[in-house]
């Protein structure tokens, strides 16, 4: 009877013995035994830079285990046609006296998707405690709503009656004025960014992406990570960022887009 009222006042310390695990408290440093410290929740700004794109956005995660997180991720950008050069023709209006902007020739849309997604990242390698890199995988899907915005041009026009002075007239593509949008000798330039904001229109579409995970601070207060990885964009219809013509050749547009990308991850634990 005493063996037995002994094993059972001690059975709350040889608990952890017995079952093999240890029970860590979060926000507890526990560098001593040479696990850092235990957080339960993570968020980091994400700088993103694709092959023909970039976007800006945040996860908002939760540790589950020191080598898995689960993520929610929001970002929004702009996805560009990899036909798509910038020029200019740096010459200035006697009109506006002002030099004239750089200009996509042939493009007709801005394309700026939406991506929400979920996801884990799972760290492949410990690092040391407090110096040192975990090597990891991130992965993530979701749906998208791509945002077209028209693309306006800033083109030289004339009176119709052939008399009077030129003038300067932003315009987006139609087919209507597509002889005059697609002359590059009476293009003076992009009309800027925020022309035709008013006129933006859908589309519904999904993503995925896979990376390889590099944290500077896996299990530190801070979030310093680098990704490398592959973006798959995919929305259900043709995305008309180049004009459809033979003016503009190797301008196809698709319905999916395929991106390698580099990511810049800041943020912190707690």
């Amino acid at each position: 009877m005493g063996r037995i009222l002994l094993i059972a006042a001690l059975w709350p310390l040889l608990m952890p013995l017995v079952s093999g695990q240890e029970v860590l408290v979060p926000g507890q440093n526990y560098y001593e035994e040479r696990k850092g410290i235990v957080y339960n929740q993570e968020f980091a700004v994400n700088f993103k830079l694709l092959t023909n794109g970039y976007s800006l956005g945040v996860d908002i995660g939760r540790l589950q285990t020191y080598y898995l997180t689960r993520f929610w991720s929001f970002e929004i950008g702009e996805l560009k046609h990899n036909k798509e050069y910038r020029q200019s023709f740096d010459f200035r209006s006697p009109a506006t006296n002002r030099i004239s902007r750089a200009f996509v020739f042939g493009k007709q849309n801005n394309f700026i998707p939406l991506r929400i997604g979920f996801g884990e990242k799972r760290y492949l390698s410990e690092k040391a405690r407090q110096r040192g890199v975990a090597v990891g995988l991130s992965y993530a899907a979701g749906p998208s709503l791509g945002f077209l915005k028209p693309y306006y041009l800033d083109l030289l026009r004339f009176p119709d009656a052939g008399s009077g002075d030129p003038f300067v007239r932003s315009e987006r593509y139609s087919e209507e004025n597509a002889v005059h949008f697609l002359n590059s000798t009476i293009i003076y330039g992009s009309s800027g960014f925020v022309k035709g904001f008013d006129e933006v229109s859908i589309l519904p579409g999904a993503h995925a992406k896979f990376a390889v995970h590099f944290d500077w601070g896996a299990f530190d207060e801070f979030v310093k990570a680098l990704d490398a990885g592959i973006m798959v964009d995919f929305y259900f219809r043709d995305v008309p960022i180049m004009v459809d013509s033979p003016r503009v050749p190797n301008s196809e547009n698709s319905p999916i887009f395929i991106n390698f990308y580099i990511n810049l991850q800041l943020g912190k634990r707690w």
